[in-house]
């Protein structure tokens, strides 16, 4: 049996705390979606490590993190990630991108993104599935998921010939598909409340939010739980071709 590849594209500098507890973002990225008898890399492209042109024929999928920088932003490697994505969308290679990663997905692909009119969206936030896909009825989930977010870009443009696959009240494009081989998700799927409480205090000491605002959000997120295990049966069933979007 030929063994699966995948590659996480890393857009942000581990904390040392998510270093410490969870091995990294990438620790969090492969424990989610990995399975026995893959091989899972990573590249840390904010970094300037790319995969050459050899390497990316040899995966089976890739998938683009979260970031602290802007998706509309010009830094070089930005735009070299966005060349990226082009290449593997003329491949037809599987893309899965989250949060940072939709957001410059979309853009590559033809879209528009920017700042949020509406602000931060820290917390979670219920998402209404609004796609005719497949994919949905196939893994038998609800009409609507709830998802931890954390940002305050998105995208604002919807790439030509994309879809729609999720919106919520914040956030108007929310999950979106182009072909069968790319998906962009705004919230964050493999996020833990305890990395969220722990990002809370992170931007809270990078004077990103306010106090009163990071206290109110710490208040709501004990109240509620995200559907973990429906986002990682939706993303490995998209990213490994379990079934059709």
């Amino acid at each position: 049996m030929v063994q699966k590849r995948f590659a996480v594209l890393l857009c942000a500098e581990d904390s040392e705390y998510v270093k410490k507890k969870y091995g990294g973002y990438f620790g969090v990225f492969s424990k989610m979606l990995g399975e026995e008898g893959e091989k899972w890399d990573v590249y840390r492209v904010a970094n300037g490590e790319f995969p050459t042109e050899d390497e990316i024929g040899g995966y089976n999928g890739f998938v683009i993190t979260g970031s602290c920088s802007d998706a509309h932003a010009d830094d070089h490697w930005i735009c070299r990630l966005i060349e990226l994505l082009k290449k593997l969308d003329s491949m037809k290679k599987k893309v899965l991108g989250i949060c940072f990663g939709h957001q410059i997905l979309g853009r590559a692909l033809g879209g528009r993104t920017g700042r949020a009119g509406s602000g931060w969206d820290i917390g979670f936030r219920t998402i209404h599935l609004s796609s005719p896909s497949t994919i949905f009825s196939t893994l038998k989930l609800p009409g609507r998921l709830s998802i931890i977010e954390c940002h305050r870009d998105e995208i604002v443009e919807l790439p030509p010939k994309a879809e729609v696959m999720g919106w919520s009240e914040k956030t108007g494009i929310e999950m979106f598909r182009y072909g069968d081989h790319m998906m962009g998700i705004q919230g964050h799927p493999e996020y833990t409340t305890d990395i969220l409480l722990h990002l809370i205090d992170r931007l809270l000491l990078k004077n990103l939010i306010i106090e009163s605002f990071a206290k109110e959000v710490r208040a709501k997120v004990q109240e509620r739980e995200a559907d973990r295990e429906a986002w990682r049966r939706l993303c490995v069933a998209f990213l490994k071709g379990t079934t059709g979007l």
